[in-house]
Formats: structure tokens, sequence, C-alpha cells
């Protein structure tokens, strides 16, 4: 979890210095700077941070079935900054272009465009978010569920007791709602408290 934590806050603050500069023209200044972000060269950067974000914080509450999952959508998550950060490497000059549209009118450009060394961190970054998804994979399958307190408890295999017999027998003489069996949970035990309304007794 703090893995990814830590993957998607730097995937977030790569994403905000300026990547690509150039200069463009206009009809009342001959040389207009232009100055493009991270975010606006890849947004698919924020997205990415987003989704390890979300990542990470389902982590800790899903079992084992829904870790596979997460597997999976980190794996996304990193191939889409690699990609992202590649595509704005790439395009680099219709990138600088627009921006210069924007700002001069002129969709053209008088010097430029240079790339900084920023896509290609993103890039690396996205490359780690692929490895901590092969090493949350291969760690899922030794990890035990986050809490069991909320699932049915699970009778003996092939027991399909229906009926009165299905139901829980009380004591002799145990007011009803009394827990059957002699071990009372500790009222103090909250655990105890939690597996005996599980089973459905009263532990009070």
């Amino acid at each position: 979890m703090l893995t990814l934590l830590l993957l998607s806050g730097l995937v977030a603050l790569t994403a905000l210095p300026v990547w690509i500069t150039a200069t463009g023209a206009s009809p009342v200044a001959e040389e207009v700077d232009v100055a493009v972000r991270g975010t606006t060269a890849a947004p698919g950067l924020v997205a990415a941070a987003l989704v390890l974000l979300a990542a990470a914080a389902a982590l800790g509450l899903v079992g084992r079935v829904g870790r596979w999952v997460v597997v999976v959508v980190v794996s996304a998550g990193g191939a889409l900054v690699v990609a992202s950060a590649l595509a704005a490497r790439s395009g680099a000059t219709a990138t600088a272009e627009r921006a210069a549209a924007e700002a001069t009118g002129v969709p053209s450009l008088t010097a430029g465009p240079e790339v900084a060394a920023w896509p290609l961190a993103s890039a690396a970054l996205g490359v780690l978010v692929l490895v901590a998804a092969v090493g949350l994979a291969r760690a899922s399958g030794r990890w035990t569920a986050p809490s069991d307190r909320h699932e049915r408890a699970a009778g003996p295999v092939g027991s399909t007791v229906e009926g009165p017999a299905a139901r829980p027998a009380t004591a002799a003489g145990a007011p009803a709602g009394r827990p059957a069996h002699p071990d009372a949970p500790d009222p103090s035990d909250e655990r105890g408290t939690w597996d005996a309304l599980t089973r459905g007794d009263d532990p009070t």
C-alpha cells in the first residue's frame, strides 16, 4: 500500500513541471514563449495517479480475489503512465503548436520545441509501477484476508441440515437468546462478540 501511494504521488509530481518549451510569434510580438506542463502534454498521468491512489486504498479492504483485480488495475495504471509519457515526448511538436495557437493565434513555431527530461522520468516511474504490480501478484497469494468478522460462518462440508434441527439448540433451562454452548464469549472480547453474533447467538 505504501509503495503504491508513493508511486502515485511521484507520478502526479512529475506531471506538474514544464515538459515542453518553444517560441512562437504573433502579429503584435516577434517572439512569444510557449511552455507546456506535463498535465497538458500527458493528461493520462493524472488519471493514472488517481487510479494508483484508489488501488492502494482498495488493497487493504479486498480479499484474495479482489487483490487480483487490484493487480490488473495497477498494471493498467503503469502501462498508461509509460504510454502517456512516451506519446508526449514523440508528439512534442504538435503539442507545442497547439499551445502556440492558444497563446498567439498562430499555430506555428519560430524555435523549438525543446523537451525536458520529465517524460523519461515519468516513463521510468511507469516501469516501476509495472514491477510493483508483479510483486503484488507474487505476494498476494500469501496474504490473509483483512477480516472475517462479516463473513458467514461455514458449516461442515456437505452438511445441508434444514428445519428445526438447523437452529442452534439451547441449554436446558437457559433463557431464549443465550448461547447454546457453555463457553459463552467474554463480553470484553470484541472478536468473540462478533463471532457470537455471526452464529446468531446473543453475546450479552
